[in-house]
């Protein structure tokens, strides 16, 4: 898994948090970053790494495209 893909996360408002989730039989939460309007992660998929939820309004960059994610302000 060491040629993993990035994937950058733009937020777009305060307080976005990104909680990446356990690979294996029980998904759990293991790791979780809160970034404020503008701040920038650079993320990738690990062997510990299966998934990422991203809460509130972010640009996610990956290498099939970009989405944004909706505010959790509504």
């Amino acid at each position: 898994m060491s040629n993993s893909d990035f994937i950058v996360i733009k937020a777009e408002e305060d307080g976005v948090h990104v909680i990446g989730l356990t690979r294996g039989t029980d998904t759990k939460f293991h790791h979780s970053e809160k970034l404020d309007a503008g701040e920038v992660m650079i993320a990738q998929f690990t062997e510990h790494t299966s998934a990422m939820k991203i809460r509130g309004l972010a640009s996610i960059h990956t290498t099939n495209g970009t989405v944004q994610s909706d505010s959790k302000k509504q």
